[in-house]
């Protein structure tokens, strides 16, 4: 779908990534709704909704009706790093209910009315994290795997549809959501990051080029398809990613 057709509801969209990503979607010409949990900027049509509730998620389906959205954009989500003792139990559970289970909730209340228009796509934001299991990052690659397979799925579902769903994927991004102690671990690991404007640019020719799935960087890109062939395979090759978490057991 070309973004001068397009009528985007952007969901995380105050955030480092969600912001890059209106920004450039409403310079293509997309018409642009976001949502979040605060008040949004002044002159962009707003939904402020915590996506976590039912309440929520009802009201964010239903501006998205009368707004006519035809291009959803899952991008809210939070991060989590660390080893998986050092996690509390409260954080493990919030990463799953709003990188996954949100979406899924979300995306059921909003297809009724997406099936209705002439043409519509649904895309998540996922991570290249999803499909290389590395160590630190357990419980939230656990999340965006999940969200991947969910994608997977429902695309195959929606297959005879006029609803696309695609699935970006990418790799770490320089904002607010990656701590500081993201960064040194990625400085120590030699782990490239993005500017927010790469994954915004990347999601905008994925709308536009309506492929089912887009990963972003090298070698990122590369490592998904091997890990996806080789596997267990490839375990040592994160050796130098494990000995750089701490606290050391």
């Amino acid at each position: 779908m070309k973004a001068a057709d397009a009528r985007v509801l952007l969901t995380g969209a105050a955030g480092g990534i969600g912001q890059a990503m209106a920004a450039r979607l409403r310079a293509a010409g997309a018409q642009v709704l976001g949502v979040g949990r605060r008040a949004g900027p002044a002159g962009m049509p707003w939904v402020q909704a915590d996506l976590g509730t039912e309440v929520g998620r009802i009201a964010t389906a239903a501006a998205a009706d009368a707004w006519q959205a035809n291009v959803v954009v899952h991008a809210a989500g939070v991060p989590g790093f660390g080893r998986l003792a050092t996690l509390p139990a409260a954080q493990l559970a919030a990463i799953v209910a709003t990188n996954l289970v949100a979406p899924m909730q979300l995306t059921q209340a909003l297809l009724p009315a997406l099936l209705q228009r002439p043409r519509a796509q649904v895309v998540f934001v996922g991570s290249a994290l999803g499909r290389i299991g590395l160590p630190g990052f357990s419980v939230y690659g656990a999340s965006k795997a999940g969200l991947h397979g969910f994608a997977e799925a429902l695309r195959r579902e929606l297959a005879d549809t006029p609803v696309r769903v695609q699935i970006l994927g990418p790799r770490s991004t320089r904002t607010a959501f990656n701590d500081g102690a993201v960064e040194a671990y990625n400085r120590a690991t030699g782990t490239a990051m993005d500017e927010p404007e790469a994954v915004a640019a990347a999601l905008l020719d994925l709308i536009e080029g309506e492929a089912a799935e887009r990963f972003v960087g090298f070698p990122e890109r590369l490592a998904v398809r091997l890990n996806g062939v080789l596997g267990a395979g490839l375990d040592g090759s994160f050796t130098r990613h494990r000995r750089h978490l701490t606290p050391a057991l």
